[in-house]
């Protein structure tokens, strides 16, 4: 595949983002109808069958516009397709929706292929491995022709957003629909919070914060490798804990907040300068770091603060907030959902007696309505591609991790033209081959090293 040149600019960038979004806005009269079949029953197939992966099933199986069925399923370890499946199974038993044989569950790096071979053409395959194979397996569903949905986040470096936002291109010319897990962007009041900022009801956006401040979260905190699994294979286990597979814990989980974020700003940040700190590691040997500080900077000078930190006994804090010139707003207080939005006037946040606007409750699941939304794309044929805007908010996200591994400023430019891939042989990985990460001669993993290593990060 060939890809952009290296030193493609944030202007070519948004002209190829421009194109794509006028491809989006005609796609389905360019190209021929993509649909589920006569039958009009939607078949599924998942890869990768974590608990993310379940859940996205269980949100697919649960919309109520037609029939829908999982026919098909792919991992790389045999247990966690057994649970997903036991689980899938019993929650729609009555209903009989999963229609999972022996000979259509897959365990194999090429899993993936089988899985997707199982459907036709309009069907949608479930791409929900760690993120490094979120290329890979996306260019084998446009070359069958599926609809899917990927989970966030979708990139994890440079040269993968380039040839995600290649793929995105190729799915549009197909008809492809497309969705993509920042579910957020599917909370209905959060659009009415949207929609009244736009209107300028809190004036022009000054700063927006936000904070993920939890206990230890995912497989993020990797212990040493015990001798019954391979290297490669404990890996992917804990991909939280690792770069090339995930991104990490930065990538992985703050990216909600970040996108929220930008999308009320209605903008994408042009630099970031971090800070981060690894703190009370212990035996754990992973790449993360425990806390992570960053300061997004817009072109138009106004900026977002983010406070990721991952550690037990301290605060919590699960939410973002804008400040505007004429008031403030809660984006999210309570993790996802609900969201909670509401609009003060002042900076006061939680004076009632400067509440001015709040979302109606209760509120809808947005991890339902993201496949409310997608099945009823398919089944009516309306545009629906979510990659470029995914791509734009892994690429952001990972700006802010490297900018606090490197402890440099890092652009939107530097992050998009990275020539440095975590995974570069991907689609060369066995269930007995090498993993792309290898530990050093202490038996550790190489961890970022700010202000020592300042040109990438450790992969």
């Amino acid at each position: 595949m060939t890809e952009p040149q290296s030193n493609a600019s944030r202007r070519d960038f948004l002209k190829t983002s421009g194109m794509i979004a006028s491809a989006t806005a005609i796609g389905g009269a360019a190209a021929p109808l993509v649909h589920a079949g006569e039958s009009n029953t939607i078949q599924v197939a998942l890869v990768g069958c974590g608990g993310r992966g379940t859940g996205a099933a269980e949100n697919a199986l649960s919309v109520k516009n037609g029939p829908i069925k999982l026919v098909a399923m792919a991992d790389v370890f045999d247990y966690k397709l057994k649970d997903s499946y036991d689980q899938l199974e019993k929650t729609f038993k009555e209903s009989k929706q999963v229609e999972v044989p022996a000979e259509r569950k897959f365990i194999s790096f090429d899993g993936y292929k089988k899985a997707m071979d199982c459907l036709k053409p309009g069907d949608v395959v479930i791409l929900a491995t760690p993120p490094a194979f979120r290329w890979l397996h996306f260019q084998y569903a446009i070359e069958k022709g599926l609809n899917v949905f990927m989970e966030k986040p979708v990139t994890v470096d440079g040269p993968t957003s380039r040839r995600m936002l290649e793929l995105a291109e190729k799915s549009i010319a197909k008809n492809l629909k497309v969705g993509v897990g920042l579910m957020c962007r599917h909370c209905r009041a959060r659009h009415e919070l949207y929609d009244r900022i736009k209107g300028g009801e809190i004036g022009d956006i000054i700063a927006l914060r936000a904070y993920r401040q939890t206990g230890p979260v995912g497989s993020a905190n990797v212990p040493p490798k015990p001798n019954d699994i391979s290297e490669l294979l404990y890996q992917i286990k804990m991909f939280h804990g690792f770069l090339w597979a995930s991104g990490g814990a930065y990538s992985d989980f703050l990216i909600h907040n970040i996108d929220e974020c930008c999308w009320m700003k209605d903008a994408w940040p042009v630099s970031a300068t971090a800070s981060g700190a690894r703190t009370y590691r212990g035996d754990f040997i992973d790449q993360n770091f425990d806390t992570y500080s960053v300061e997004y900077t817009f072109a138009d000078g106004s900026k977002f603060f983010l406070e990721g930190r991952n550690l037990d006994g301290c605060k919590s804090e699960f939410a973002s907030y804008a400040h505007g010139s004429k008031g403030s707003a809660v984006i999210s207080t309570a993790a996802h959902s609900p969201a909670k939005c509401r609009i003060y006037k002042g900076q006061k946040l939680n004076s009632k007696k400067d509440l001015v606007w709040s979302a109606a409750q209760p509120e809808a699941n947005p991890y339902q309505l993201e496949w409310d939304d997608l099945i009823d794309a398919i089944r009516k044929d309306h545009s629906y591609n979510e990659v470029k805007r995914g791509v734009e908010a892994s690429l952001v996200t990972s700006m802010g991790r490297m900018a606090a591994h490197t402890g440099q400023l890092v652009t939107f430019d530097d992050m998009l033209n990275c020539t440095h891939e975590f995974a570069p042989d991907l689609e060369k990985l066995t269930m007995t081959g090498a993993a792309p990460l290898q530990t050093l001669p202490n038996g550790k993993y190489p961890i970022p090293q700010p202000g020592i290593v300042r040109d990438r990060e450790f992969g």
